[in-house]
């Protein structure tokens, strides 16, 4: 697997996984970095990380084919990740995700612990409703790892 930095030809496809509101992708995408994944010529993962300043990033995107999950390859993305911040002189990385499902145990498994809540983020941000195993994703966790 190799993982690059693109700045064009972005597989909208691929976040559209990750995060179904194209419009907050195209809104975060300006200033963002955003790597990809590929297995023999074939995008199969990806991610976007923005800079908030001070040494902070926020990973606003992690992405990877169905196909090919549950290989390591997100896993590696995240590793890839925070050489790059650590690179950029970077102290630390957030995230936000639903407050249970696998994406939390991914992130968890990763080293990201809980830092706060955005309460009804999904509710206000989202016109469709997001479930996942029957249940509505109405608050954020924001986790945080320090590097």
């Amino acid at each position: 697997m190799r993982i690059t930095k693109i700045d064009d030809h972005i597989p909208m496809d691929l976040f559209l996984l990750a995060d179904p509101a194209e419009q907050s992708i195209l809104g975060y995408l300006p200033d963002s970095l955003v790597y990809i994944a590929k297995i023999e010529g074939e995008t199969v993962g990806g991610y976007i990380l923005y800079p908030l300043g001070d040494g902070k990033y926020e990973l606003k995107n992690i992405a990877v084919l169905s196909g090919y999950q549950n290989k390591g390859i997100g896993t590696e993305l995240l590793r890839h990740l925070f050489e790059v911040v650590k690179e950029l002189k970077g102290k630390s990385v957030e995230v936000g995700t639903g407050t249970f499902g696998y994406q939390l145990a991914f992130y968890q498994r990763a080293g990201f612990r809980a830092d706060r809540i955005d309460k009804d983020f999904f509710l206000l941000n989202y016109k469709e409703a997001i479930f996942e195993n029957g249940i509505q994703h109405k608050d954020m966790l924001r986790l945080l790892i320090k590097l």
